[in-house]
């Protein structure tokens, strides 16, 4: 059964699981539900009690390049399960439980320009707990599952549907959309694949409720 459970609370359990060596950490949620910023508190509370403790590795990094996913017919769905490289993530994941690297650099998603930047955070093997947000984790739909052994906990973060139309709304009005283009994110895309992520995900570790 999953537990809910709060962001202090979580960030007590990942420390004492940290003594005993590393752990990867799944946070997910539909588009809207604050896994970002929900990761990075996270990863801050626990840094201001020891440093160097948590890092945090954004799913959105392994989003396919435009210049796929436009011939393929894809660029409007882009954020939808079959736009991510799983198989990227997935051996970014296991040289992370092998921790025989010094450091293992990874991709993280340019919202500005809806670009992923190669390269664009290194994670040390000194860093015990990693933090992986993202939408699609724990998605019960090839391919997803086989990055479900990675993880030592997983998280689902629990949010109504009208608040995250309310966010994702007020996501697009800050990046310059027009009413139009903002309706068919929402109605296209976002909404549809927050639906999905409610009912095609496997059961979480753990639950944060109206994050």
């Amino acid at each position: 059964m999953t537990e809910t459970i709060d962001i202090p609370a979580l960030a007590d359990l990942l420390q004492v699981r940290a003594a005993q060596g590393r752990v990867i950490v799944a946070m997910v949620g539909a588009p809207g539900s604050g896994k970002s910023t929900l990761a990075d508190r996270l990863a801050g509370k626990l840094n201001a009690r020891q440093a160097g403790l948590a890092a945090v590795l954004p799913m959105d990094g392994y989003h396919y390049d435009d210049t796929y996913l436009a011939p393929q017919g894809w660029q409007s769905r882009k954020g939808a399960p079959h736009t991510f490289d799983v198989g990227g993530l997935y051996h970014s994941l296991k040289r992370m439980r092998a921790r025989d690297e010094a450091e293992v650099a990874v991709p993280v998603f340019d919202r500005q320009i809806e670009i992923a930047r190669a390269g664009a955070r290194l994670i040390p093997a000194s860093i015990p707990v990693i933090i992986v947000e993202g939408n699609y984790l724990l998605l019960d739909l090839d391919p997803w599952p086989r990055l479900r052994p990675m993880f030592d906990l997983t998280v689902m973060i629990d949010v109504p549907q009208d608040v995250l139309k309310s966010r994702l709304t007020a996501r697009w009005v800050r990046y310059g959309l027009t009413p139009p283009q903002i309706a068919a994110k929402l109605e296209e895309n976002d909404l549809p694949n927050g639906r999905l992520i409610r009912s095609d995900s496997a059961a979480a570790t753990y639950r944060i409720a109206n994050a």
